[in-house]
């Protein structure tokens, strides 16, 4: 296995002989290498930064190398742990590793044996880190968390929470409403540490200007007229979990003041109370607007800004990944022909061309609502274009795009292409071959190949 000068690997022991030949041993072979003496110098150095591999005596100065194999599996599951014993028995190697070790050495041992234990200890972290962001990134292209698509734009996403799910870096969300915002901060918040606390969702643009203040920070006993209770805010709510903050762009701006001094400080304090409250969130905003455009206009302080898009998201249009309709309106039709118990099972190609045609303005919503409406005016087994809005029927021709269903070969695709290149043009060969930007002679031939019928065709 190569080593990567990268890996990083924390030796604790007692003995300096020991501890110096380790460090000296690694360090030959590229890895970064630190070196405690106790445990509490050990607790230490793991809290300022990870490292992928910890050497770990059994006896040390002031605890067990066991108990210190627990408490780094507990706080930091990804470090792999190997335990260092003079005193080697089964029953010790069977606890090291119930505790979470990778394995145990017996001391004294050479060179050889710690550099091939560490390099295969770190194989294995590696690939179970592979396999955990493998498991992510399959979870959230199969839609687990209803996100469907496969479009460049999707993927890019998928990545970005796969990578970053479990830190606690803010997250700012930008896209247009109906794009699915939600989903994405839904699917950090699932893929974090924290999936198992409170996910705290709050629309800036919904709450009363004269009310948020208090439903943000809650509020004590006598703070204000009507407040005959103590009340916790929705911040205080979210204490352990996540907070998303939908629409931030419309909250006032001198709430957005109080708010960045919680998200900094980690502390807030309730309307009429003079003890503050610690918090601990993590923060994911979204926005509809143009963000550079609230900053401009004042409806976004820049330094609130900077402070929650340490990782920011633009969620694209529907229209700016089509690739991606074919799935979303098949995910759509199979929901809702079960909800509503119909037989339908497909749609047809002419209204997949009419969905194609359609800007759609309102996004992935608006989609989702197009093909509940198709679901139950559908009298037959399939979906056509005489099942749709009137206004997606007429879609405008000029945003025409093949719909290339999924798993064809490459013949098929090029059947598909003629076969509804033909239909938009009504049969007319020689607008067909225009667009298509093939010879009518070649255009003849390929019809006569895949057997195309030519009798509906208007040829000039």
């Amino acid at each position: 296995m190569e080593i990567k000068p990268h890996n990083s690997i924390l030796v604790v022991e007692d003995e300096c002989t020991t501890a110096d030949a380790l460090d000296l041993i690694f360090g030959e072979q590229g890895y970064e290498v630190e070196t405690a003496r106790t445990v509490v110098e050990a607790a230490e150095l793991l809290k300022r930064r990870p490292f992928d591999l910890v050497f770990v005596d059994l006896r040390l100065p002031d605890s067990s190398g066991i108990d210190l194999i627990s408490r780094i599996k507990e706080d930091a599951p990804q470090t792999e742990t190997i335990l260092m014993t003079a005193y080697g028995s089964l029953d010790v190697a069977i606890e090291a590793i119930k505790k979470g070790a990778y394995y145990y050495i017996e001391k004294p041992f050479t060179p050889d044996q710690a550099v091939m234990l560490a390099e295969r200890a770190l194989e294995f972290a590696s690939i179970k880190l592979e396999n955990r962001d493998l498991k992510r990134m399959l979870a959230l292209e199969s839609g687990a968390f209803g996100m469907i698509g496969r479009s460049p734009q999707m993927r890019r996403i998928y990545e970005t929470i796969s990578v970053t799910a479990q830190s606690d870096a803010s997250v700012l969300i930008e896209g247009e409403s109906g794009t699915g915002k939600e989903l994405i901060a839904t699917a950090f918040h699932l893929q974090s540490n924290r999936a198992g606390r409170p996910f705290i969702r709050i629309n800036c643009a919904a709450i009363p200007r004269d009310l948020i203040e208090s439903e943000f920070f809650g509020y004590k006993r006598g703070a204000f007229t009507g407040a005959d209770r103590d009340k916790r805010g929705l911040i205080e709510a979210a204490d352990g979990g996540t907070l998303l903050l939908d629409e931030i762009a419309e909250m006032p701006v001198h709430l957005q003041t109080k708010l960045l001094r919680v998200i900094q400080e980690r502390r807030l304090r309730r309307l009429g109370d003079e003890q503050e409250i610690k918090v601990d969130f993590r923060l994911i905003a979204a926005t509809n607007r143009d963000t550079a455009e609230a900053l401009e206009e004042g409806l976004l302080r820049e330094d609130l800004y900077f402070r929650i898009s340490t990782i920011k998201i633009r969620v694209p249009l529907l229209r700016e990944r089509l690739d991606d309709l074919v799935l979303l309106a098949e995910y759509f039709l199979q929901r809702y022909a079960e909800k509503y118990d119909k037989e339908i099972h497909r749609i047809s190609q002419q209204a997949f061309s009419a969905l194609m045609r359609h800007d759609w303005p309102g996004n992935v919503r608006e989609l989702e609502s197009v093909i509940e409406r198709a679901v139950l005016f559908c009298q037959t087994e399939h979906i056509g274009p005489e099942d749709l809005p009137e206004h997606v029927q007429a879609g405008d021709p000029a945003h025409f795009r093949c719909v290339i269903p999924p798993y064809l070969t490459l013949e098929e695709i090029e059947r598909e292409a003629i076969e509804q290149t033909l239909e938009r043009t009504s049969g007319n060969v020689k607008k067909t071959a225009e667009i298509l930007k093939v010879h009518r002679p070649t255009l003849y031939r390929k019809l006569k190949r895949f057997g195309i019928k030519d009798g509906a065709t208007v040829i000039e």
